[in-house]
């Protein structure tokens, strides 16, 4: 096996488990979970900074206040994109996240297209038109908009088009992200326990103390083993292999926490996944069409 295959599908193996994480800790307030994560991913990330010898990119940013204006509005989002997640994950609603994250890919697409102005090619379209049906039906079977899964979807577009043209890696830019976020955070935690409202301090449990700092290398683990299993693999396969995570959220949702999963429901999934098919197809066509040129 290509071992950038094993680092990709691990990577995206653990972050269709978050769910399971984020339940075991659903007794701290999501916005609390959030500035741990934060905090303790920091910290991780530093001591892997460290043993790497990787610190020169951060004193180079001085000189570019654009780089730094771009990874602050990253950071912003990355740190919405998380809270809505661990919101919707305690709070019963695994289900729609994992929507979010099945239309991502066309989110994506059609942000290039409105602010990179990327051309799409015809089953592009096609597959933007039936994700875009999907969404309207189980708008219209719901009474309401699946705002979790728009907003995650967004959230999540937004920053993976930020990070598109950034200056820095995956490690490095998640750093300097949380270095950002960290001053914030750290505030947020101290001024819970001051006023005696900390989850962290408060809870009777030690494996709930634990898990939240195991927070930082569970955030970082999955970053690293993707950045390695980006590094070898085609755009297209691991286009693919992106979908293992909400499929493994859906699952859990369904299976593990019980969400609802009615007919109705299935079948504007199925709609979005028939788009989610047809763009993969198309663009493993395009990808084996262009190697044939060359």
């Amino acid at each position: 096996m290509n071992p950038g295959m094993l680092y990709a599908s691990l990577a995206f193996l653990c972050w269709g488990l978050f769910p399971l994480y984020f339940h075991a800790i659903g007794e701290i307030a999501p916005q609390e979970i959030l500035a741990h994560r934060m905090v303790w991913s920091l910290l991780f990330l530093g001591v892997v900074l460290t043993v790497r010898r990787q610190w020169g990119w951060l004193g180079s940013l001085k000189a570019q206040p654009r780089v730094v204006a771009s990874f602050v509005a990253s950071a912003f989002l990355l740190s919405a994109n998380w809270f809505i997640y661990i919101w919707a994950v305690n709070n019963g609603h695994v289900v729609d996240a994992s929507l979010g994250y099945f239309i991502t890919p066309l989110i994506n697409v059609m942000l290039g297209f409105l602010l990179l102005h990327e051309r799409l090619r015809r089953l592009q379209w096609l597959a933007i038109g039936l994700a875009a049906c999907g969404v309207a039906w189980l708008t219209w079977q719901a009474g309401q908009v699946p705002w979790i899964a728009l907003l995650l979807a967004a959230t999540f577009g937004g920053y993976g088009l930020l990070r598109k043209t950034a200056a820095l890696g995956a490690l490095e830019g998640l750093s300097f992200e949380t270095l950002i976020l960290f001053p914030l955070a750290l505030a947020y935690m101290l001024w819970l326990a001051w006023h005696g409202q900390s989850g962290f301090v408060n809870t009777d449990s030690t494996a709930t103390r634990a898990l939240l700092l195991a927070s930082g290398p569970i955030t970082a683990i999955p970053l690293l083993l993707f950045a390695a299993g980006a590094r070898r693999l085609p755009l297209a396969v691991l286009g693919l292999l992106q979908y293992i995570a909400p499929t493994g959220q859906l699952l859990i949702g369904v299976w593990v926490f019980h969400e609802s999963f009615t007919p109705e429901r299935m079948l504007g999934f199925l709609v979005i996944w028939t788009a989610l098919a047809l763009y993969a197809a198309e663009g493993l066509w395009t990808a084996r069409k262009a190697r044939a040129a060359a």
